[in-house]
């Protein structure tokens, strides 16, 4: 029933003018990332300015709007300062993946660090891993307490938990750890202070397959409603992995819209982990306008 209620959401037919508008919010909610061995300075610095002016060099009509900035550049730890030079105060976020990314497998102490070192230098927003090994082993109150200690470290940051879905095996899991890590951080001391959007889960860090699917992302948004039917607080989601298409991002923004509401449909409470896929939003956004295809060569590169 769940992969048949995803695959529904890929068959609305949408008109141009609300293509438009969906590549530019999808744009909006983009987290621009880069997560290799090989990043540099140099890289994060190009990164930022691609997300400041995600379509410079990009032929448009001269009457069209431009491509708004991306939501947010998720970098490592030691790169997060480079990025904060670089945004200043722009608008767009930092988001910085912590807790010994992407396995996890590293004592609370050093992922705690890792929070640590990441909140100092700069971070808006702090990315986590769970342990799927604690989980998979039903040692629930470990992840809670993780989770907890984790969130406190992260001070004012937004703190998004990622469930690395692609290793929790069955959708019940995935419901389970989503309801897990939003639950934990709501019943914790303060947690009914919680605003709309200081806390996301997130499928994937990109790094295992698969990643993000649309049974899945639904499994997780159905998560995220009950917890405001109950709870009167919207918890943020960010798909990441395996979205490389526009039209792709326009489907999942027609999941949001008709399982949660348009208070979903922004930045603060939904964003795409991805690079490739600004790349083809840039284009798909170029071909409305101008009535023909780009080459990927034509659209600038980090």
């Amino acid at each position: 029933m769940t992969e048949s209620r995803a695959a529904s959401f890929q068959t609305r037919s949408i008109k141009n003018e609300s293509k438009l508008a969906g590549y530019r919010l999808a744009v909006a909610m983009t987290d621009l990332t880069t997560l290799e061995g090989k990043d540099t300075p140099g890289k994060v610095r190009s990164l930022c300015r691609k997300a400041l002016s995600p379509d410079v060099g990009t032929p448009l009509p001269e009457d069209a709007p431009r491509l708004p900035p991306v939501a947010a550049v998720c970098v490592y730890p030691e790169l997060v300062a480079v990025a904060r030079d670089c945004l200043g105060d722009s608008g767009v976020r930092i988001a910085s993946v912590a807790t010994a990314f992407p396995s996890g497998q590293y004592p609370l102490s050093l992922r705690l660090e890792d929070v640590e070192l990441a909140v100092g230098s700069g971070a808006d927003e702090i990315d986590m891993v769970i342990s799927r090994g604690a989980f998979l082993a039903g040692r629930y109150d470990q992840v809670a307490g993780e989770i907890r200690e984790i969130k406190a470290a992260c001070g004012d940051a937004h703190l998004k938990i990622i469930l690395e879905t692609g290793e929790l095996e069955t959708l019940d899991n995935i419901r389970r750890a989503s309801e897990l890590a939003i639950e934990t951080v709501l019943d914790a001391p303060g947690g009914d202070g919680l605003a709309d959007g200081e806390l996301f889960i997130k499928t994937s860090t990109g790094k295992v397959s698969p990643a993000a699917t649309m049974p899945v992302v639904l499994v997780m948004l159905e998560a995220i409603r009950e917890a405001w039917f109950r709870h009167g607080v919207r918890i943020g989601m960010k798909p990441a992995g395996g979205i490389r298409s526009a039209k792709q991002a326009l489907h999942y923004l027609v999941m949001i819209k008709e399982t949660l509401d348009e208070h979903w449909l922004s930045p603060e409470l939904f964003r795409f982990g991805a690079s490739s896929l600004l790349d083809d939003l840039v284009r798909q956004y170029a071909r409305q306008l101008n009535g023909r295809y780009m080459a990927p060569y034509d659209v600038s590169s980090a």
